[in-house]
């Protein structure tokens, strides 16, 4: 099976465009049946991930997407966000980042447990979306990373489903 590239413009309407070619090609790459709705999913997620960082920080760059269908199908998801925000993106823990988001309890408020380590910075808005779709992803999918790109801007979602 041949690599197919897609790009799409940051747009929430193309990525049900993506969503489509992915289950197209993972149906043509031998991808049992019952994967396609994991797999329409979890495109549809990196993708809109994608879309939302770009709106915000690279409007005129494409979304880059690759199917790749040997020997496992495989789907990398590139956006080309400040790399900073890559790397808040790619936090293991969901939950640290609603925890780092949330605002610090008034000092009157009883009952209000003292935050042992707060947070420096709380995370801004896109950051906690993006690592909550990440946290979703890591949920649904068995086999994902999210690797920044070396030397330059942005971050690439990999996930890969056995074929057969």
């Amino acid at each position: 099976m041949r690599t197919v590239r897609l790009e799409i413009s940051p747009t929430p309407a193309h990525v049900r465009t993506a969503r489509l070619v992915a289950v197209a090609v993972a149906r043509q790459s031998g991808v049992l049946e019952g994967l396609l709705d994991e797999i329409r999913l979890a495109v549809g997620e990196a993708c809109s991930r994608a879309v939302g960082l770009h709106r915000l920080h690279a409007p005129d760059e494409l979304v880059s997407i690759e199917f790749v269908g040997e020997p496992r199908f495989g789907v990398a998801v590139r956006d080309y966000a400040p790399a900073e925000l890559a790397m808040v993106d790619a936090s293991p823990d969901p939950f640290a980042l609603l925890h780092a988001s949330a605002p610090a309890p008034a000092s009157g408020d009883e009952g209000a447990a003292a935050d042992p380590e707060p947070a420096s910075e709380p995370f801004s808005e896109e950051a906690l979306a993006a690592g909550v779709g990440l946290a979703l992803l890591a949920g649904l999918v068995d086999d994902v990373e999210v690797i920044a790109v070396q030397g330059g801007k942005g971050s690439i979602v990999r996930m890969s489903w056995p074929i057969g």
